[in-house]
This record gives structure tokens, sequence and C-alpha cells, in this order.
């Protein structure tokens, strides 16, 4: 243990602590707990499975673009010396109060529970826009897939804990207290560890303050469209990253509800969600350390090609023992493709413009989680079978490959 402390410096160490912190809200929030009560709350007031599946992709697409639609400006802002700190701590704060604010919502009210969670996640959205940016301050180029891999792998095991501190604490809280007790649970864990980020990481390299520094950053973005001409593999990752990494993002957050459908309980489903991130852990590290001998461009098609036969597979399954293994597939790939696409971003860009490409990494990312859950909570809702939602995001990934093949790689 004490040789892998010293493996980071505080700086990186602080800095893979929010991946840690943030966990408890993308597992509790988003993946597990959250998605399982809306279904619960909205057959109280007459809604279908099928109605929370599409409502629930569609707010996560209205927030999602709302973050996307901003992040460019938030990213080019964030590139002023001082700013980058205030904004990710300001944005921080809101998503832990917004997501202690779920555990206050009555058990009838299906719109103000969904309303509350856009709120949320639009900020914890915002933080990791800084979060992100922040990686060229903490880590030289050469040490950045490693210091992203152990960022997502641990923040795996970030979520986990408290999610089994929830699991365990059903025997003592049950229906609207339990699920109460998981929002507070993600609330605090998010916020506490956030400490060492806002301790040890500081903004390295930045562009001194303007005069008028909102109207300065909207002229940047005025020329950064043909800043980011000068950078054409920038542009043909991006392009790439818009598709493939939307099928990722999608699996994530329709995971809950493609079980549901596929008629698995509420404990198996917890259950499962407990067994990725135990895979994911170890598999985020492993890839990158793949990466140091095979190089962040040929692992990035290999979780491509993973999560294309994922989505293939979802066509397919019909039983439970099928989603046990869709889930070890999520669990090898997940960390390692998130974590191996950030960091090989951010070799490629200029540091001392990083929030500003971060910014629009972000909205390539942001924009294409629009898509993806539209695509999915429509063929779903069309169809009347979730699987076919699942087995249509096979051509992000498609594209995604291609593109990255052809111009990225």
């Amino acid at each position: 243990m004490l040789k892998l402390k010293r493996q980071f410096s505080a700086a990186e160490w602080g800095w893979i602590s929010y991946d840690w912190a943030n966990s408890s809200f993308s597992l509790i929030v988003v993946t597990a707990v959250l998605p399982l009560w809306l279904a619960n709350v909205g057959q109280r007031v007459g809604i279908t499975t099928a109605e929370t599946t599409a409502y629930w992709s569609y707010a996560n697409a209205f927030a999602t673009m709302i973050v996307a639609i901003l992040a460019p400006l938030l990213g080019a802002l964030a590139d002023f010396r001082g700013w980058k700190k205030r904004a990710w701590l300001v944005s921080t704060a809101l998503g832990v109060m917004g997501t202690a604010l779920l555990a206050a919502v009555p058990n009838t009210a299906f719109w103000g529970l969904l309303g509350l969670f856009v709120l949320a996640n639009i900020n914890y959205s915002v933080a990791n826009i800084y979060y992100d940016a922040f990686l060229t301050d903490v880590a030289p180029a050469e040490r950045m897939a490693s210091v992203s891999s152990w960022g997502f792998g641990l923040g795996y095991v970030g979520g986990v804990i408290p999610f089994i501190l929830f699991y365990s604490g059903r025997v003592f809280f049950s229906g609207q207290a339990s699920v109460g007790f998981a929002f507070i649970l993600a609330a605090v864990w998010w916020g506490i560890f956030s400490i060492p980020m806002w301790r040890h990481v500081a903004q390295k390299y930045y562009l001194q303050i303007p005069k008028h520094p909102i109207r300065q950053a909207f002229k940047r973005l005025q020329t950064t469209f043909g800043h980011i001409k000068q950078y054409p593999k920038v542009v043909g990752f991006l392009l790439a990253y818009f598709f493939y990494i939307d099928g990722v993002n999608t699996i994530i957050t329709e995971a809950s509800l493609f079980a549901t459908a596929l008629g698995i309980k509420p404990t198996e489903l917890l259950t499962i969600l407990l067994f990725v991130q135990l895979v994911a852990f170890p598999s985020a590290i492993i890839f990158g350390r793949l990466t140091r001998r095979f190089g962040a461009s040929r692992m990035i098609r290999v979780g491509i090609l993973i999560y294309s036969g994922i989505s293939i597979m979802a066509v397919l399954i019909t039983t439970s023992w099928g989603f046990w293994l869709m889930a070890l597939l999520i669990g090898s790939a997940q960390g390692g493709i998130q974590a191996i696409s950030r960091a090989y971003f951010g070799q490629i860009i200029p540091k001392a413009f990083a929030g500003e490409f971060f910014g629009f990494y972000n909205i390539f990312g942001r924009f294409s989680a629009v898509l993806g859950p539209i695509v999915f909570g429509g063929v779903a809702a069309i169809t009347g079978h979730v699987q076919f939602g699942a087995g249509a995001l096979v051509i992000f990934f498609v594209t995604g490959g291609v593109i990255f093949i052809k111009y990225a790689s």
C-alpha cells in the first residue's frame, strides 16, 4: 500500500480521490436506486414501466443537453487563472445538495423526483468538466493514462463502499426510508471525499484574467473553431468519441430499467450492480497497464469492440444468467474505455487551453448522451421491447470505431 501511495504525488492523489467521491452519485443515484425508485413511484401514480423508461431517458437527455450547450463557455472560462477551482467547487456543492434533497421528495411526486435529479445531474456533469480539465495540471503526458485509470478504478471502489452501506442499511430501513438513506449517504460521501481535491489540486496552466472575462470567453469561442482545426487528430477523436461514448453512457444509465424489463428482481439486480463495480476496479487498472504496452489507441479500439458485442448480446438475452454475462463484459470495459479516452485526449491537446478543449470534449460527450437515450427510449417505446432499444446502440459503436480508426488513431 505504501508503494502504491508513493507512486502518485499529492496532487495526483487529490485528483484521483474525486473519482472515488462522485462515484456514489453515479452508482446510487444514476444507476441503482433512483431508476428503481422512480419506477415504483411511477406505478403509484399510474405510469407504466415502459413510460418510466422513456421519461428517465428523456430526463437524462435533457440534463446532458443543457451541459453540452454550456460546456464550451464553461471550459473557456476555466482557462482563466483561478476560475477552474472555484467553478468546480460551486458545481460540486450544488450537486451534493441536490442529491441530499432527493431524500425529501414524497413517494408520489414522480415529476418532482425527475426534476430534482435533472438539477443534481447537471451540476454533477459540470463539475466533471473541470475535474477532467485538471488532469493536465496534475500529471505529465506520459502519466495521464495511469492516473486516469486509477481514478476510474478507485472510483468503482468508492462507489461500491457506500452501495454496500446502503445495501446493509436495508436491514434497518425499508421503503422510502431506505431510499432516503441511500440519497443522503451518496451526498455525504461525495462531499467528504471531495476535500482532498479541494486541498491539493491547483491550476498549473492558465491564461491571465482579462478585463471582461465573460466577453473574452465568447470571443475565444469564436476563434476556437479555427484553433481546433489546427489539430486534425483532435477533431477526428472528438467525432469518434461522440458516437462510441454515447453507447457507453446510455448502457450505464439504462442498465437498471433494462434488467427490470427482463424480470430480474431488485435484490438480484443490486447484487449484479455490485458485481459490475467489483469487476470494473481491476479492469480499469489493467486497461491502464495494457495501454503502456500496446498504446491508448489500440486499447480504445478494444473497448469499442467489447461494447459492440454487449449491445448485440442485449437483443438475445432473455434470462438472468445472460444479464450476468453482459454485466461481466460491461465491468471489464466500462472504466477502461472512459479512462483511456480521457487520457488520450489530454495527451493530444495543448495544455494551456485544457479547459477550452475539455469543454469541447464534454460537449461532444454530452450531446452524444442526448441522442443515445432518445434512441434507446424511442425504440423501446415503439417496439415494446427494451432489448431492441439496447441493440440499436450498436450503430453508435460501429460508427465511432470506424471514425476513430480512420482519423484519430
